[in-house]
């Protein structure tokens, strides 16, 4: 499990300026959930992130992962070895000259055996649907498999927790919908802890559990349906809600009482009928 408490966050800016980005942060993420965070910019969504796995350090508070605290020197390696991180822009993260190099340097840094090397990136490119890619130049593939490449990478190495910082802001509806696919398939059926940090309303509503951040602080979290029909309280906070949700709270202002939490054309076509 991971355990933030009372994590504080400040950094100065170039004015020497101390800014507050995360006030007093605590959450439990359990093993196995399909978390998503949400916010408009600014709000401390990637801030937070990093701290779980060490690239940033609380100012104040406490950050456990598996009981291992990452204020502790000597617990980073360990820490890091648990939580894999995948970013926004895939070609920041691929570095080879081959898929299959590219997903084998971290398990080279780990200095795995070079047998069991190979099964990992087999296996792990198996896993993010790109198997018979591993001759293959990275320059050469879509956002959406590159992408794919970036998260087998890190999977290859076996985490327990995947946290991905808005890992499709860059792709097109396609590429978003290979890269979606591969992550509910790595926590459904491998087991995966997800932590994905989106501003697409329509990838949240597929969470297990929504944490809604403003301003360095959590100021909602819930189910989907949960969060979702809050649709004032998102809106002031310049955030989408789903079409079917927002088109839900429309209906009942007018009078037509629908229910609130409605998430999918289906379902307001089930309502309405």
């Amino acid at each position: 499990m991971i355990k933030i408490d009372n994590v504080i966050h400040t950094y100065k800016k170039h004015s020497d300026e101390e800014v507050q980005a995360l006030c007093g942060i605590s959450l439990d993420i359990q093993e196995g959930e399909f978390l998503v965070i949400i916010g408009h910019n600014g709000s401390g969504k990637s801030t937070l992130a990093k701290h779980l796995n060490t690239l940033l350090i609380p100012s104040e508070g406490q950050v456990l992962i598996d009981g291992l605290d990452s204020t502790d020197p000597d617990m980073v390696w360990n820490i890091r070895s648990r939580v894999g991180m995948v970013f926004q822009n895939p070609d920041n993260q691929l570095i080879a000259t081959t898929v299959e190099d590219d997903v084998a340097f971290g398990c080279e840094n780990l200095g795995i055996e070079s047998g069991e090397i190979r099964a990992r990136v087999d296996d792990a490119l198996a896993t993010v649907g790109m198997a018979g890619f591993g001759n293959k130049e990275p320059h050469y593939l879509s956002g959406g498999q590159k992408q794919r490449v970036a998260i087998a990478g890190v999977i290859a190495m076996r985490p327990k927790y995947l946290v991905l910082d808005e890992p499709t802001a860059m792709l097109d509806p396609r590429g978003r919908q290979e890269v979606m696919e591969t992550i509910h398939r790595l926590n459904k059926e491998e087991g995966l802890t997800i932590v994905h940090i989106t501003h697409y309303m329509e990838e949240a509503s597929q969470a297990d559990r929504v944490v809604v951040m403003e301003d360095g602080k959590i100021v909602a979290q819930g189910c989907p349906r949960e969060i979702f029909s809050q649709v004032k309280l998102l809106k002031s906070l310049r955030m989408d809600v789903p079409p079917m949700t927002e088109l839900a709270s429309i209906l009942n202002e007018a009078g037509l009482e629908v229910d609130k939490t409605l998430l999918t054309v289906e379902e307001m076509v089930d309502a309405l009928c």
